[in-house]
């Protein structure tokens, strides 16, 4: 099995992408205006991709900060669910999976 330190490496790595790019959007988001009629109807349908793309990120970065809690507390790579360990095939794809494949499923 992967050491638990390598995999705590790769979800804070993840989770500092995510954080810088989440920072990025907001920032995107911020700016005024065009305006010009038409070149506001484009921003707002580019502001809507990135609203959606903000909250699925925002989603990974809950999932990457209980996966890092699971660390902490001795409990990672045990499923949430039936308690079973998570194959290391499975982390090896979804380092902050909760759930064994059986359960996922």
């Amino acid at each position: 099995m992967k050491k638990i330190a390598e995999r705590e490496k790769q979800l804070k790595a993840r989770l500092e992408e995510l954080m810088a790019h989440l920072k990025k959007i907001d920032s995107e988001l911020d700016e005024p205006a065009d305006k010009d009629v038409e070149e506001r109807a484009v921003e707002r349908e580019g502001d809507e991709v990135l609203e959606v793309m903000g909250q699925v990120e925002l989603q990974e970065v809950r999932v990457i900060e209980a996966a890092l809690k699971r660390i902490e507390d001795g409990e990672y790579g045990i499923c949430v669910d039936c308690g079973d360990t998570i194959s290391e095939e499975r982390l090896d794809v979804l380092p902050a999976t909760p759930k064994c494949q059986k359960c996922a499923s």
